[in-house]
């Protein structure tokens, strides 16, 4: 595909993430973060709009990262936080509603990648033990989160499974996308 293309791609599925993310911030008082990586504060409002928080990713693995994003909108106050990437074009802002709504009666809510990973997990509290041991970008993901919640005891509510872009042979899933 080359850098260039990759770039415009990433650019818009981001801005097509974030107008959902948008819609759903309009049903329900809810904070949008940008947890980004590679940039700077600066660049992401001028690019995104002064209107959303943004934080550096930070170092360590994607469970690391993940933890730390989750535990941080926690740790100031929000009670139910989800976690979704930009590299799934079928998310909705009707999909967002219902992860808010199962984590009003589960601990944990988890949508599933037909890969094998999961597109968004979103939690009532701070679950640190989700991240760890996870064979990240496997398609062990989603077993792997599973076996996890289960030792914890935690109440999984489950969203539609979804198609994410991680390789060249995933962008055919562009062409059914309402851009």
């Amino acid at each position: 595909m080359g850098a260039a293309a990759a770039a415009s791609l990433h650019r818009q599925m981001t801005e097509r993430t974030l107008r959902h993310a948008r819609a759903l911030q309009a049903q329900i008082a809810a904070e949008i973060a940008v947890h980004f990586d590679g940039s700077d504060s600066q660049q992401m409002a001028q690019w995104l709009g002064a209107d959303l928080v943004y934080q550096s990713q930070g170092e360590g693995d994607l469970g690391m990262r993940m933890d730390r994003s989750i535990s941080s909108a926690h740790q100031q106050g929000a009670e139910r936080v989800v976690l979704i990437g930009t590299d799934c074009p079928k998310l909705t802002a009707d999909i967002l509603a219902q992860a808010f709504t199962e984590l009003l009666e589960r601990d944990l809510v988890l949508g599933a990648a037909l890969d094998g990973g999961y597109y968004l997990i979103g939690t009532r509290q701070p679950q640190p033990e989700l991240f760890v041991g996870v064979e990240w970008g496997t398609d062990r993901v989603w077993q792997q989160t599973i076996a996890i919640a289960n030792r914890l005891n935690l109440e999984i509510g489950y969203l539609p499974p979804l198609a994410d872009i991680d390789r060249p042979e995933d962008l055919s899933i562009l062409s059914e996308v309402d851009w």
